[in-house]
């Protein structure tokens, strides 16, 4: 991926319209006071909406003083998403070519080519009719309709190289456009039609058991690219789009199924022997109470009541080092630099105060560290109290070869 840069030319300022910037404030009340920084992926993309599909410095500006965020955060966010584009694209598409592996397998790189010779020989450079431009992104998360291609907010998908012509084509006389796949198939399903969850359930109450149906009254969602890229629906010509005839097959194999579960429940039930029925029923009242068998598993012992808390004991600590030369306290294991430091920040210096720390000292000292737990996990008092008495411990002797790195005993 190039590295992702402004354009050189700018507009002079930029600002959102009055409905923009209604819908912008209250996109930002939904946040608590100092997380208003969350709304800066929606706002880039409406600044881009209403910038001819590309976001300018003055707007990133405009959304920084917005937010009350400095100009580089924002900056940051918007060179590194590729749905952001930094400088003017073609008016009626900027085509967005998935390169990464499905897709080149599948033949995005027959994609790249038609988009040279039909658009611009290089990335982001605009059409001489200024109506199309394009560049290469990494995934657009359509893997299994590899390849794809994204026009603003809408993915092309199963492309050829002959549908992706047409597409160009449509779009190019005004023709309106049907997003999703343009193989036929509905969504990712399999190429060959619908393999499981094909019972129908009564609760569909005749309606088709999936939750949307690309049905041809799709429309390509980008507000800015002509109101002829966002009609939807049937082709130019009449002809149903390939989205249509998927459909159609799924409505007729739906109704086909209607029929046969209306057939199964016209069937009359076998009628059940309620004489036998009544005889077992009135032999099981006869047959007297067997006794319970009596349970020889010991009875579960109760669970023993929680330790209570140790209540904590400020230990003696001290204003500095004993004659201004306190110990290594690194030699305990699981002190580093840091830890070191806000030991010596509470008071503590020397090797024979940590050894004297008793249950409620413990508790004291280990509220008041980052890493609760640690002095007993470590085995503080015990190190300490060897190292007090001028005994080394082996991770002290570690610590002296310089076979230990202190930094890392924090981790």
């Amino acid at each position: 991926m190039a590295v992702r840069r402004l354009a050189a030319e700018q507009p002079e300022s930029f600002a959102f319209t009055s409905e923009n910037l209604a819908w912008a404030k209250k996109l930002i009340d939904r946040y608590p006071a100092g997380r208003q920084a969350s709304a800066v992926i929606p706002l880039l993309w409406r600044a881009q909406e209403q910038n001819d599909g590309w976001v300018s410095e003055p707007a990133i500006r405009y959304i920084a003083d917005l937010l009350e965020m400095p100009n580089i955060r924002v900056l940051e966010v918007a060179t590194f998403y590729t749905m952001f584009q930094l400088q003017p694209v073609g008016k009626k598409a900027h085509i967005q070519v998935c390169g990464t592996t499905p897709c080149q397998l599948r033949g995005s790189e027959d994609l790249i080519r038609i988009c040279k010779s039909r658009i611009a020989k290089h990335m982001h450079e605009i059409s001489e009719d200024g109506m199309f431009s394009w560049e290469e992104v990494e995934c657009l998360g359509a893997c299994v309709n590899a390849p794809m291609v994204q026009i603003f907010k809408d993915t092309y998908e199963d492309l050829t190289e002959d549908s992706f012509n047409r597409l160009i084509d449509d779009i190019a006389a005004g023709k309106e456009v049907t997003p999703g796949p343009q193989n036929g198939r509905r969504f990712a399903m399999a190429e060959g039609g619908q393999t499981s969850l094909t019972e129908i359930d009564d609760n569909t109450k005749g309606e088709l058991p999936f939750a949307h149906v690309v049905d041809g009254a799709e429309k390509a969602s980008h507000a800015f690219a002509g109101a002829s890229i966002n009609g939807g629906g049937k082709d130019y010509d009449g002809v149903p789009t390939p989205a249509e005839d998927a459909v159609a097959k799924v409505k007729a194999e739906f109704a086909s199924r209607q029929d046969k579960n209306a057939e199964h429940a016209a069937k009359p039930e076998p009628k059940k022997d309620t004489a036998k029925t009544a005889a077992k029923v009135e032999k099981a009242e006869k047959k007297p109470d067997e006794p319970k068998p009596v349970s020889k598993a010991k009875p579960k012992a109760k669970p023993a009541p929680a330790a209570a808390a140790v209540e904590e004991k400020a230990p003696e600590t001290l204003k500095q080092a004993r004659g201004g030369k306190p110990d290594d306290l690194k030699k305990l294991k699981g002190v580093g630099p840091k830890l070191e430091a806000t030991l010596h920040e509470l008071g503590f210096f020397h090797f024979d105060q940590v050894a004297s720390w008793g249950p409620e000292e413990v508790a004291w000292v280990d509220s008041r560290l980052k890493f609760k737990g640690r002095i007993e996990r470590d085995g503080w008092i015990e190190q300490a109290k060897l190292l007090a008495s001028g005994e080394d411990t082996e991770f002290s002797k570690r610590v002296e070869a310089g076979q230990v790195a202190s930094s890392k005993s924090e981790d």
